[in-house]
């Protein structure tokens, strides 16, 4: 097994802000897993509110000893001893997860959502992310999203009901409403109160993750669903959030990849709770292992590809928003020519 990284930096169409950042680029690790005659991609993108950067990223998955991917065939026990080598740096585990998955794929000769028995016309909607901004350009943003017939905001600072007003002013789609821990639970309680009356569907992560007590008080008082996000990492998470959130935001680079995240969402079901995939700024290679699981879940919100300008891969689309999945093998991307395929195909061409 040989592993291969790059670092690269995904230039956003627009600066995106949410309530606690702001940002031109995120920084993603692509990574190619050689195993005999077949190879697979993987995709790390380290979310800075977990401790983890591409740098960290990189470093560990330049120090993980490649005996432990043997043999790629038996992936949970490769990746049983990947994650405990790997340890906190969760994207890093999920790029060698996405990657092994992508090798299996290959091996079997059909797409990844055919490993799991899933029927590709089943994919939902995603909804499209329109960060915090200046009132000018939140319509801006909303009239370029004129594909999407859903639309993800992001909330949590004091102009909240100006950018649901001007959003109001040219669209009347369904909003899916993000604080992103921004609020106070007196003023989530008001807030969300008012959105029930503007067609949002539920809102995400609406108080910070370190007060259990506070979201089980606004859970019991919202008129609307509410989406952990924040608030949960991994499965052992998941039991502790029944009556504090109606539903759970999984994303691949959070938890790890693939695996935990078949293992959350159906632990999610038997907890009561509706399962939404979600996404950081990634390209079209998380994007496209996530969208492979999305015929299982009630919602998704994988757009993060669609929000860069330098996407080095093709893989899942979108139809009106509806999640297409491509046919190829694995996981069916492929890169485009440019800095990122050199660099992951330089070891293989010497």
């Amino acid at each position: 097994m040989q592993i291969t990284t790059t670092r690269m930096k995904l230039e956003l169409l627009h600066t995106f802000r949410i309530a606690r950042s702001a940002d031109d680029y995120r920084e993603s690790v692509i990574v190619r897993l050689e195993y005999g005659e077949q190879s697979g991609l993987g995709e790390a993108a380290p979310m800075s509110r977990y401790g983890q950067t591409g740098p960290s990223a990189q470093e560990a998955l330049k120090k993980l000893d490649t005996e432990l991917l043997e043999p790629a065939s038996h992936i949970n026990d490769v990746l049983e001893r990947a994650s405990e080598a790997l340890g906190k740096e969760r994207a890093a585990l999920a790029a060698i997860d996405i990657a092994l998955h992508d090798i299996l794929g290959k091996r079997l000769g059909v797409p990844l959502y055919s490993i799991f028995g899933l029927n590709p016309k089943h994919t939902p909607v995603t909804s499209f992310t329109i960060g915090i901004d200046e009132p000018d350009v939140i319509e801006e943003k909303v009239l370029e999203a004129n594909d999407f017939p859903i639309l993800k905001v992001k909330m949590g600072l004091e102009n909240d009901h100006v950018i649901m007003e001007r959003i109001r002013k040219v669209t009347d789609r369904p909003v899916r409403v993000d604080a992103n821990e921004g609020w106070s639970k007196e003023e989530a309680l008001e807030k969300i109160e008012w959105l029930a009356s503007q067609n949002v569907e539920f809102v995400e992560q609406p108080l910070a993750a370190d007060d259990p007590d506070a979201c089980r008080w606004l859970a019991e008082r919202s008129p609307l669903p509410l989406f952990a996000d924040e608030s949960v990492l991994g499965l052992s998470d998941i039991p502790g959030l029944r009556g504090a959130f109606h539903g759970i935001n999984i994303k691949l680079t959070k938890c790890g990849g693939v695996r935990e995240a078949l293992r959350m969402i159906h632990t999610t079901r038997a907890c009561g709770m509706m399962v939404m995939l979600g996404c950081t700024v990634e390209s079209s290679i998380g994007i496209t292992a996530a969208a492979h699981l999305s015929p299982l879940v009630d919602y998704a919100d994988l757009d993060g590809n669609v929000l860069v300008s330098n996407d080095p891969a093709v893989g899942a689309r979108t139809d009106q928003g509806k999640l297409v999945l491509p046919q190829g093998s694995g996981l069916g991307v492929t890169l485009r020519d440019g800095p990122v395929r050199d660099a992951l195909t330089e070891r293989q061409n010497r």
